[in-house]
């Protein structure tokens, strides 16, 4: 006898479902009493019908209880939980979020050695959002309270806006972008990704023209490795410009290209070490509504 089962996942709106492969089997076991299954002759309808058959055909029972097993599983899967679905933070909102949006005025930088010298590589696009509860300091002099502050976010790097650059901040060359695409991967992975996991506040500024001092974690993607990595942050509120709240994101993270599978490569002609400096400037900002709205 040949069979043709199929597996459906189902969307129970929150609670339980019955999976159509259930009704299947039961269709399937329905159907083999009426008028047989597969062109088979008809069958026996009494009450005794399962016991005899269960005695006689050897893999009737075997079908039953797949078929029943198989739509009970589809039906214990339940709906994608919220946190599946992006990055979070793991407080509960006393409040409403901010949402921050970037700005311009960011910067990425990328710092290595080899063997013949420094390299270094740079972005002028940070793209991406943050989302902070009201114990982010968003004006200068903010009055907050050290610990754990409610945000979530995403900040995104293109790979091919990354461009070489001398020590003098001078362009490099159209060759040592190219070698910098290869060695991360950008046909394949064109991002570099970070997902902020958890924001805490160390340390509140002595007067308004100095940073905030927090601890970041997060997870960071790069040529198709995820790793969650850990760095601190200075964070400086710049107040109101051009119809926004701003504020300016700094950090200097250490890597290691071997955490991300990527082998150092040759980007100056000789091989290069493993480290690699990662400095980051992201503003962000968010519009105040005009007034009367």
């Amino acid at each position: 006898m040949k069979m043709n089962l199929k597996m459906y996942p189902v969307s129970d709106g929150g609670g339980v479902g019955v999976s159509p492969a259930l009704f299947s089997a039961s269709g399937l076991v329905w159907r083999f009493f009426r008028g047989g299954v597969s062109g088979r002759k008809k069958v026996r309808t009494d009450p005794d019908a399962l016991t005899h058959y269960l005695k006689i055909t050897p893999w009737f029972g075997a079908v039953v209880a797949i078929c029943f097993l198989a739509g009970a599983a589809c039906s214990q899967q339940s709906a994608p939980t919220a946190s599946s679905t992006g990055p979070s933070s793991n407080l509960t909102p006393t409040g409403p979020l901010t949402r921050l949006t970037q700005r311009s005025g960011s910067k990425m930088r990328l710092e290595g050695h080899a063997l013949t010298g420094d390299w270094q590589s740079e972005s002028g696009l940070i793209i991406g959002f943050l989302e902070v509860g009201p114990n982010f300091p968003l004006e200068p002099g903010q009055a907050v309270t050290p610990g754990k502050v409610e945000a979530r976010g995403e900040a995104a790097v293109a790979i091919r806006t990354l461009k070489s650059k001398k020590k003098d901040g001078t362009y490099y060359s159209d060759g040592m972008d190219d070698k910098m695409y290869n060695m991360l991967m950008e046909t394949n992975h064109p991002k570099i990704v970070f997902k902020l996991t958890e924001l805490v506040l160390k340390e509140a500024p002595q007067d308004k023209t100095a940073p905030y001092v927090f601890d970041a974690k997060g997870d960071l993607e790069v040529a198709g490795v995820t790793n969650a990595i850990a760095f601190p942050a200075k964070v400086l509120p710049q107040g109101e410009k051009e119809g926004d709240r701003r504020v300016k994101i700094s950090s200097e993270v250490l890597l290691k290209m071997s955490q991300f599978h990527i082998s150092p490569a040759q980007i100056l002609f000789v091989k290069t070490e493993d480290d690699v400096k990662v400095k980051f400037d992201w503003v962000v900002g968010e519009k105040k509504a005009a007034a009367g709205k």
